[in-house]
């Protein structure tokens, strides 16, 4: 894998850290060898404020950090700012789609990052960023 910055949402956290499986594939065994594969090439993955708040709604605090943990060597943090936090609005009005999800697009947007994600929604946000299955890049 070449050296790029993923952006992952939070579905594929949980995938990960719940060892999710749909009725084909092994979801969390992806989204680990996706893990794995970032780490070992050095590549990043940004965490925002908005992934941690939806973290917080489904885990305490202490599980959070041992998800995070393992791979705290290639995790940066990044805030969010006024611009982004209107724009996203403007989109999931525009585009009839969760606030979120368009925040989460413009952050890998503005980030220069991949969105790492499962979600359909994203499919209406192909002008705004960048987004694959953990699947597609492995």
């Amino acid at each position: 894998m070449v050296r790029k910055t993923f952006y992952f949402d939070t579905a594929i956290w949980v995938d990960y850290y719940e060892e999710r499986r749909d009725k084909n594939k092994n979801l969390g065994e992806i989204a680990f060898s996706l893990l794995k594969s970032i780490l070992k090439s050095n590549s990043t993955i940004i965490v925002s404020g908005i992934i941690l708040r939806e973290l917080e709604t489904l885990y305490s605090l202490d599980e959070i950090n041992g998800l995070f943990f393992p791979f705290e060597g290639c995790l940066k943090n990044v805030g969010v700012n006024e611009a982004q936090v209107e724009e996203s609005s403007n989109l999931a009005l525009e585009r009839n789609i969760p606030k979120g999800d368009a925040l989460h697009a413009i952050l890998a947007r503005d980030n220069n990052a991949v969105l790492v994600t499962r979600d359909k929604h994203f499919g209406l946000l192909r002008d705004v960023c960048i987004f694959k299955k953990p699947e597609e890049l492995l």
